[in-house]
């Protein structure tokens, strides 16, 4: 070993130069992605699952086709004649518009519109309340 005094060639030591590992932010970098396709490097992709979607897409022809095939029957009972006919009849015989009907049972003047209409879907309690104010019986079994 010569001294260390005297320099008779190159006695230094390699110099390594090491990288940080690439961040994954770094990874995903376009310029990185075409940097590694360009090497013959693997790139890998990978479509998250509704990825920056706020709604699901679904196939509504899907969904329709299945409702029309559908079977059963879902249809609301609506008010029957016999019903709408005594209310109307008590109310005019007890002289009140349909407004006044609805404030005295503290309902919309929508729902006895509804109701004298047939379009209503019987509520036990609205029809107890318009029992109490017309004096006529709408549940049950009508004579």
């Amino acid at each position: 070993m010569p001294s260390r005094g005297v320099p008779t060639g190159q006695d230094w030591e390699p110099v390594v130069i090491r990288k940080h590992p690439t961040k994954s932010a770094e990874t995903k970098d376009e310029k990185a992605v075409n940097a590694a396709r360009r090497a013959g490097g693997q790139v890998d992709t990978v479509k998250k699952f509704d990825a920056g979607a706020n709604k699901k897409t679904t196939d509504t022809g899907l969904l329709a086709r299945k409702l029309d095939e559908e079977t059963e029957e879902f249809h609301l009972p609506k008010v029957e004649t016999e019903v709408k006919k005594k209310i109307q009849a008590a109310r005019i015989e007890k002289k009140l518009t349909q407004a006044q009907l609805a404030q005295a049972i503290n309902e919309q003047p929508r729902v006895v519109q509804e109701y004298e209409s047939g379009k209503a879907v019987p509520n036990q309690q609205v029809l107890a309340k318009l029992e109490r104010i017309l004096g006529v019986k709408l549940r049950g079994k009508i004579k």
